[in-house]
């Protein structure tokens, strides 16, 4: 692939991700949400990375409509004298795992 081919192609990525709007951003949440338990809707972080749009936008625009990232839950510790050594004191992931988005907004 030449240096030419290569800017063009990294050219129409940006232009396909500069114009994913408020719209195209609305109809890419409501399809990939899915109803949550406590009410609500929920949609899974790797679900938007896997889209391949502007994941970063895509969350954004989330939290920006009453959206929350739901909080890892922590494994209990494993007991005894080797625990931590195991995998008991592992940390929490960073990035959240999902996103809650509370009854009608994306009505």
């Amino acid at each position: 692939m030449t240096a030419t081919s290569l800017k063009r192609r990294c050219d129409r990525r940006e232009a396909s991700v500069d114009a994913m709007d408020d719209d195209a951003i609305r109809e890419l949440v409501i399809r990939l949400a899915r109803p949550y338990p406590a009410g609500g809707e929920v949609i899974e972080r790797a679900a938007i990375l896997a889209e391949g749009a502007d994941s970063v936008a895509v969350m954004a625009w989330i939290t920006d409509h009453a959206g929350v990232p739901e909080a890892a839950v922590a494994s209990a510790p494993r007991a005894g004298l080797h625990g931590a050594r195991l995998g008991g004191g592992a940390a929490e992931p960073k990035a959240p795992l999902r996103f809650v988005l509370p009854a009608g907004a994306l009505a």
